[in-house]
């Protein structure tokens, strides 16, 4: 299951020399596979390739966006015990939590495409104008949140499934509230 490689563009990637083996944190072990680390070059590719499919994503109808969130859920939970017994030896979590913490990813990736489903994130305004206001003209001022690029996410946890890529723990910018499609 566990290839080591760089996922880039659809194609798997190992041009760095640098390896890594994951430590099992309860035994001291070394685990089996080797993980080949990203040259700058690679990741220099990924971002290229997210800001060139971002204009696209982002005409995508939230319908479909929805859809492909709740197929990320359907897939985790796809890959059954794999994704527990692996994890557990990577973090010495036990399996119980991280059967926990794998439903809670699934529950936050589907209120995430209701929440792209509904439309209330665009917190959409519309402040009419108001040409005879006394002091000064009331203009018209329309606003929405849109995402503006795609959204970069590297992190370390310590909530493996829960809180990483997948899960919830999004960084919120101005305004409170990260969009769906960022």
């Amino acid at each position: 299951m566990a290839h080591g490689k760089n996922m880039i563009g659809g194609e798997l990637s190992a041009a760095g020399t640098q390896k890594f083996r994951a430590l099992n944190p309860s035994t001291g072990a070394l685990l089996d596979g080797d993980f080949t680390e990203a040259t700058m070059a690679e990741l220099d590719k990924a971002l290229e390739l997210a800001a060139r499919a971002f204009p696209v994503y982002r005409k995508i109808a939230p319908e479909q966006i929805a859809a492909f969130l709740e197929r990320i859920g359907a897939e985790i939970l796809n890959l059954g015990p794999i994704l527990i017994e692996r994890t557990s030896a990577e973090t010495g979590l036990p399996a119980a939590r991280l059967e926990g913490e794998r439903g809670r990813t699934i529950g936050q990736l589907k209120m995430f495409a209701d929440l792209v489903r509904d439309g209330s994130w665009v917190d959409a305004r519309i402040d009419r104008p108001i040409p005879t206001a006394s002091r000064l003209p009331k203009p018209d001022v329309r606003r929405n949140a849109r995402a503006d690029r795609p959204g970069r996410r590297l992190l370390r946890e310590q909530f493996p499934l829960a809180f990483s890529v997948a899960g919830g723990d999004n960084r919120v910018g101005a305004g409170g509230r990260e969009s769906p499609s960022s």
